[in-house]
């Protein structure tokens, strides 16, 4: 994998989130390797699809994929990237009758981007045959992504077999993500330790995966609901792999590098923002907790505007969380807004914000854990 990764953050690529990826640190950057959830597309709902940049839903699949790779490119640059099209409908085909895997990889391909392609243990014929096609191309290997469900099963030994005789490799030539997801319940977090710790060390060919990722994360679905004002969650899955790591190094058993949603939550879809009423919000991760700095909403009968975020940035500035305008773009943006000297924002430039804050927390974070 080149330089020593040390997190994976998983992002649904959306405008904020590929914009935060543009302004990180060097070191930052050469220490993360996201794994990119191409965005949701299903054919009977458009607009669970809606581009922010464009400000337009895409109207078919074709649309929908077709600045994907040169975003990734301008966004990212052509560093290691895992790239999953999980989210996109399996019945979708582009209008020359293309699989969307062999479309994206192919663009991917032709602008340099070292893109690992990512796959499941429960997608269809067609999509593992456009992965293998991929493989057998790029010869850059595979990323297995299991779920906690699918990593619970009885069949999983048999089907990781599967996966990996049909692409024709071995576990040394692939990435193993664990994907906790969003659970119901972390607590207690004591004995979910212990419950995770047995499914890692019964997971196949543990010790033989070219890198070994644990993904997850607590956010909500929604922060629409908390109240007005500064609100404080925990971040149970950073706690619960703090734990955990201690636990596996005391057992000798491998540590998985961590990786999060980081300030989304896994079911969260990219909606048509015409059609929906926002409460303005803004997501800053603090040690072991996020705050979320949360004001009403942004339009309809109720809307107050934009203007907002100017409060809700000074809320966070007056905190003693607040890490500094040096800390990352987006705790500068933070205080230019609190201090009227940028406009407020909106909607994506406040994910870019949370999100650029996080990436940098977390690699500063996870850098003081490996030295510890």
């Amino acid at each position: 994998m080149g330089v020593e990764k040390i997190y994976i953050p998983c992002l649904r690529w959306k405008q904020g989130e590929y914009q935060a990826l543009l302004n990180l640190s060097p070191k930052t950057k050469d220490s993360i390797l996201p794994l990119i959830d191409v965005a949701e597309f299903f054919t009977d709902a458009p607009d669970n699809s809606y581009d922010f940049e464009e400000s337009t839903p895409p109207k078919n699949i074709d649309e929908h994929l077709s600045k994907f790779a040169e975003r990734v490119r301008i966004k990212w640059g052509t560093d290691q990237c895992f790239v999953d099209l999980r989210l996109v409908d399996p019945i979708c085909r582009l209008a020359d009758g293309q699989h969307p895997v062999s479309y994206i990889f192919t663009g991917l391909r032709s602008l340099g981007v070292d893109a690992i392609p990512v796959a499941g243990l429960e997608q269809d014929a067609q999509y593992r045959a456009s992965i293998y096609k991929t493989i057998r191309e790029d010869k850059k290997g595979l990323c297995l992504r299991i779920g906690l469900q699918k990593a619970t099963g009885e069949h999983v030994v048999e089907n990781v077999d599967r996966l990996l005789g049909e692409a024709g490799l071995g576990p040394d030539q692939c990435d193993l993500i664990f994907d906790l997801g969003a659970p119901d319940n972390f607590e207690p977090l004591d004995v979910f330790v212990r419950i995770i710790e047995s499914i890692i060390r019964s997971l196949p060919y543990i010790n033989s995966w070219r890198s070994f990722s644990l993904i997850g994360t607590s956010m909500p679905v929604s922060v629409n609901k908390l109240p007005g004002g500064i609100s404080i969650l925990q971040r149970n899955e950073w706690i619960l792999y703090k734990q955990l790591i201690t636990s596996l190094r005391k057992s000798g058993t491998r540590v998985p590098i961590f990786g999060d949603y980081v300030i989304n939550h896994p079911a969260a879809l990219n909606l048509n923002m015409r059609y929906i009423y926002p409460k303005a919000a803004i997501r800053y991760t603090i040690p072991d907790r996020w705050l979320i700095s949360r004001g009403e909403p942004i339009r309809g009968r109720t809307g107050v505007g934009l203007g907002q975020f100017r409060n809700l940035c000074t809320l966070i500035v007056e905190s003693k969380y607040y890490c500094g305008p040096s800390f990352s773009f987006g705790d500068g943006y933070i205080l230019k807004c609190a201090n009227q000297e940028v406009k407020p924002g909106n909607l994506p430039r406040f994910r870019e914000v949370g999100t650029s804050h996080h990436l940098e927390m977390m690699v500063r974070d996870l850098s003081n854990l490996d030295a510890s």
